[in-house]
């Protein structure tokens, strides 16, 4: 992808920021389109293979989600831009849970499903303190030369795998409470019920070929708008003398959550807000596991910065920043528990924090120039 379209295509000086903000901006939305095909595609294949609602559901359409953060941090892992990998997926687990997750909250009062609170909701906070100890433990033995190598990587994939298939097995004990359905059913009599982001009157209307030439369309605008994202942002990143990991923690991290925001709030504003807890849940486990995974397995992650003013800044503010969040979020679900719902005031501190993050990053991320 380096060879298709070099990097001087962006550091160019007849490129203006405005120009960078807009491809920036169309690279975000197409990598998203790109996404929703890729997802349909799969989908209607899994269905003409006679795979059930709740494989596809749990399977196909949970990575298609995150489809755009793996997208952008595996290619930056091949390019070299460990920054981009690691603030970008570490960076969407904070804004799903601070900004999507709070801003929820502060909305309406959220449902609390305790079967799955009690099952996803503690591996979404365990992932990501293992996480943490992993990447601590790295840097108590290897200081400056600590780095995610392919082994991590490769573990995290493997935990993927099985957290998907007990997850198959809970939704068919709880198929109410699967938490990587994205979009309702469009039988509004049936007020709980939630289906895959493809009905099955518009599968019955598609050909194989036209699927496959979906999947294939969605993979290619995936893979290509990553690149012009990842290029956009470098240079951007060097123009306002920012280091890559703040840029991708803050304006490619909210970019790459999209789908849960835009998610999320159409399932407040539909009645179905039940689906914006199960969303935020499913989208970061599997920005550890599957986005930090498949991009430590593609090439080794270096957890130093060193285009940041504070090169270790990912261990000292995005991961406590991570941690704080899941701390808060687990005394949320001990207490939704008792009550049966998230308070609306529970949104406020979460919103706090993650201005208070965005405003530390800023100030602490720049780079020397």
């Amino acid at each position: 992808m380096e060879h298709l379209i070099p990097q001087q295509a962006f550091d160019n000086a007849n490129m203006t920021q405005f120009m960078l903000l807009l491809i920036m901006a169309a690279s975000v939305w197409i990598l998203i389109r790109g996404a929703d095909l890729l997802v349909e595609g799969a989908a209607g294949i899994a269905y003409r293979f006679g795979l059930s609602k709740i494989i596809i559901g749990a399977t196909i359409v949970s990575l298609g989600t995150t489809s755009p953060e793996a997208a952008v941090s595996v290619m930056a892992a091949w390019e070299g831009k460990s920054g981009l990998a690691l603030g970008n997926a570490v960076g969407s687990v904070i804004a799903d849970t601070g900004l999507i997750f709070g801003l929820g909250c502060a909305l309406t009062v959220l449902p609390a499903d305790a079967f799955v609170l009690n099952r996803q909701g503690w591996l979404k906070i365990g992932t990501g303190f293992l996480l943490a100890a992993i990447c601590y433990v790295l840097w108590l033995m290897h200081g400056p030369a600590a780095q995610l190598g392919r082994p991590v990587g490769i573990l995290l994939l493997l935990l993927l795998v099985g957290y998907l298939y007990v997850s198959v097995r809970w939704s068919r004990i709880h198929p109410h409470g699967e938490p990587f359905v994205t979009a309702v059913t469009e039988d509004a009599r049936i007020e709980d019920e939630v289906t895959t982001v493809v009905s099955d009157e518009e599968l019955r209307r598609r050909r194989l070929p036209q699927l496959l030439l979906m999947l294939i369309a969605g993979l290619v605008l995936v893979v290509f708008s990553s690149r012009f994202l990842i290029g956009s942002v470098t240079v951007l990143a060097d123009r306002w003398g920012l280091s890559q990991i703040v840029i991708a923690a803050t304006l490619v991290a909210l970019g790459t959550s999209l789908p849960e925001l835009v998610v999320g709030m159409t399932a407040v504003f539909k009645g179905h807000k039940e689906l914006l807890v199960g969303n935020v849940i499913g989208a970061d486990i599997l920005n550890v596991l599957f986005v930090i995974g498949a991009s430590a397995a593609a090439t080794p992650l270096p957890l130093f910065d060193p285009t940041a003013r504070l090169p270790h800044i990912f261990l000292v503010l995005h991961l406590p920043a991570m941690l704080i969040m899941l701390v808060l979020f687990l005394a949320y679900i001990r207490a939704a528990n008792r009550t049966g719902s998230f308070k609306r005031w529970y949104g406020l501190p979460l919103l706090g924090l993650y201005v208070l993050y965005v405003v530390v990053l800023l100030i602490l991320g720049g780079t020397e120039g």
